[in-house]
């Protein structure tokens, strides 16, 4: 049986004003959990932001409160509290209730804006249970509060409250006067707390991206003075004991925030790359009486960018619009990408011979390995794509930023002087090495298959292999020196333990550049043997051994060959280490043998450390037993014999492990660079720094 239903223009609804807002939060904020809740608070502070971008106010502050509310207050303009004519409702109560309302649709307040759709701060207003504003101009301190939307005064006493008594006004009532002013002293101040009808009840505001977006406004905006504070003393935040504030304020410039994200070994210098085009737009212009018609209207459009290579192969590219981050890109990413890729790519085939770059062509991840770049754009009225700005769409900035970019990247790749030559070259090299591992890594991954115990093998003559081909169950030992590889051949499991031992000392991969590792011996046989390629091109699916165990003697020497191996999994195979599947193997230190009486067998005992070892002996001691001396001291893994290797290092049963994992990526950065890289200074500080803490007497354990 069919169903009848009657539809009719009476089963149509029409939402009004902010209703829409709350009705599908998410078209307008993304989601209403943490992100929906931060992208919230940017909208308030992108409007602070434009009025410092348009010269008027240079501080910003940001508070977070323990009652879940925030506040952000600024020393622009203010708001217009006066009546707007066409609607009869103060400016106060158009920003902040009326969609697609503000004034940024006109280049006469703002010649570029990061809030353009007018709908920010009526869409965080919609979504919060209580939003105050507070206006300073003119002498006088106007304030006005909205409840869902609604305006009103609440009628606190004392402490502000989301849940205190509200008493609504009727729209175009005058904003009230709650104070004066000093001459001359503006701005405005917002405080809002988010609805909980609307947000998930884990949403919360999260200081880390709050600190880092407070650092890369100051960055972008030279001089704004800009203070993040949290009073909420949330446990294990650098609050939790009281109230944590920090400042930040750059005179520099993207250059600055390139220094900032790229802290490695530079290649070349920071270069700025600025310039401007004009475009024609047709959009449609607001006559004298509101009406809306098409016209054609020039623009310009700035474009700044600056850049920086440095030995890696990681990549950084940051976007703006006005200030505005567009993670996911947009035209102005797509011109930069296509005038890197043509420029390169001229300078490469006119430097062939040189380079020794053959006939292969650069590709753009050959180019973007190790590069650092903030490219910036200005224009009025940018077309985004969606209320989130992610993506900028204006089909113009892609031609323009393409054409200053090529230019003025051309300049200087044709510099004569002789220190931006130097960095030229430099650069030229380490893209075709760059060039040439991909296409080494795209051979190895079409040819390379595991190799059995009957097959001919290509691998180093070296590695004494296992006979299993299952990569889940086998281990790849990395054994310091050819004395302890004859102890480990007897003490391994040949089913699937394989054996690879370096000679020495390898080479520092965070001083060196990507050709000088592919043409070190040991570096390039240890990523052939590892089989997943190597740098932006490294493949997890190709790699040939389940677990890595890095096995180094317990002594200085053992120690610094343990980092530099880890430095180059770190730099050229990290998702290895990503994965989990590094390890450092924990030799034992001492070999403790107790008497034990009559004809009973001696108890031998391993220890790891000196506490472990004194621990030992005191408990042999209170028994009454006696130790067998000399107590033996491991220097090195050759030192002991094959059955005491396999026992306390190699074999799973009874062997210990250290899984190397990498929790926060920038701050490993930081820590490799300062104890691998090329600058001798901060290395020199650290060690003089802990060079109290150290015990001489522990420097071999």
């Amino acid at each position: 049986m069919v169903k009848q239903s009657e539809y009719s223009a009476r089963n149509l609804s029409v939402l009004e004003g902010l209703e829409a807002v709350r009705k599908r939060p998410g078209m307008y904020i993304g989601s209403t959990d943490s992100r929906g809740l931060m992208h919230c608070l940017w909208e308030i502070i992108d409007n602070s932001v434009d009025e410092a971008l348009g010269g008027y106010g240079q501080s910003i502050e940001i508070t977070l409160y323990a009652d879940g509310s925030v506040e952000v207050s600024d020393n622009g303009r203010g708001i217009p509290v006066d009546i707007e004519p066409r609607t009869g409702l103060s400016g106060v109560e158009v920003v902040f209730t009326k969609l697609h309302a503000g004034g940024k649709f006109s280049s006469d307040s703002y010649a570029a804006a990061g809030g353009l759709h007018g709908v920010g701060a009526a869409v965080v207003n919609a979504l919060s249970a209580r939003l105050d504003v507070q206006v300073t101009r003119g002498g006088k301190v106007n304030q006005l509060s909205f409840k869902r939307g609604q305006p009103g005064q609440f009628m606190d006493k004392g402490k502000p409250s989301a849940d205190g008594a509200f008493e609504a006004v009727k729209p175009g009532t005058e904003v009230a006067v709650v104070g004066k002013a000093k001459r001359g002293t503006t701005g405005t101040k917002v405080r809002y707390w988010a609805d909980t009808q609307i947000f998930t009840p884990d949403a919360s505001f999260l200081y880390e991206e709050l600190e880092q977006r407070a650092r890369q406004t100051a960055f972008l905006v030279p001089g704004l003075r800009i203070t993040v504070r949290d009073e909420r003393r949330l446990a294990g935040t650098a609050g939790e004991n009281g109230s944590h504030e920090e400042v930040f304020q750059y005179d520099g410039g993207i250059s600055e925030f390139v220094d900032h994200l790229s802290q490695l070994n530079p290649v070349t210098d920071v270069w700025r790359l600025h310039g401007e085009g004009n475009f024609s737009e047709r959009v449609p212009v607001l006559d004298s009486s509101g009406q809306a018609h098409m016209q054609d209207v020039e623009r310009s459009c700035e474009v700044d960018v600056a850049l920086r290579w440095d030995v890696g192969y990681d990549t950084k590219i940051r976007s703006f619009v006005n200030i505005i981050a567009t993670p996911k890109g947009g035209s102005h990413n797509t011109g930069f990408d296509q005038a890197l890729t043509k420029v390169f790519r001229k300078a490469v085939e006119a430097n062939a011979r040189r380079l020794k770059a053959g006939n292969d062509r650069v590709e753009k991840d050959d180019i973007l390995a190790g590069l650092t770049a903030i490219v910036t754009v200005r224009l009025a009225e940018p077309q985004f794509e969606g209320q989130t700005k992610e993506v900028l769409g204006t089909p113009a900035a892609r031609q323009i930023v393409s054409k200053v970019v090529a230019d003025q990247l051309t300049e200087i790749l044709q510099s004569r002087k002789r220190a931006v030559k130097q960095q030229v070259d430099g650069l030229l090299e380490k893209i075709v090495a760059e060039m040439k591992s991909r296409i080494m890594a795209r051979t190895a991954k079409e040819t390379q298959r595991r190799k059995t115990a009957l097959e001919t093998s290509s691998m180093p003559a070296k590695l004494a292999d296992c006979r299993s081909t299952s990569v889940e169950n086998t281990e790849l030992f990395i054994v310091e020196g050819d004395s302890a590889l004859g102890t480990a051949k007897l003490a391994r499991s040949s089913d699937y333990q394989a054996l690879l031992p370096i000679r020495g000392k390898i080479l520092n991969v965070q001083k060196a550049s990507v050709g000088e590792m592919l043409s070190n011996t040991e570096a390039s046989a240890l990523i052939q043997v590892v089989g997943g390629g190597s740098g932006r091109s490294f493949d997890m699916e190709a790699a040939r051994y389940g677990k890595v165990i890095l096995m180094t003697d317990a002594d200085v020497d053992g120690a610094h060959i343990r980092t530099l191996l880890l430095t180059l999994f770190f730099r050229y195979m990290r998702p290895m280490v990503e994965a989990g599947r590094v390890f450092a193997a924990v030799p034992p230190l001492h070999r403790v043998e107790v008497i034990n009486p009559g004809s009973k067998a001696n108890e031998v005992i391993y220890t790891y450390s000196e506490q472990e070892l004194h621990e030992v002996l005191g408990r042999v001691e209170a028994e009454g037993r006696r130790i067998k001396e000399p107590i033996q001291r491991y220097k090195g893994l050759g030192e002991m014999d094959a059955d005491q290797l396999a026992e306390t290092t190699m074999d799973p049963a009874q062997r210990t492990l250290r899984r190397v994992n990498i929790e926060e990526v920038e701050k490993a950065e930081e820590i490799f660079e300062l104890l691998m890289g090329r600058h001798v200074a901060p290395r020199r500080d650290f060690i003089i720094s802990g060079a109290e803490e150290l015990d001489r007497q522990q420097i071999d354990a």
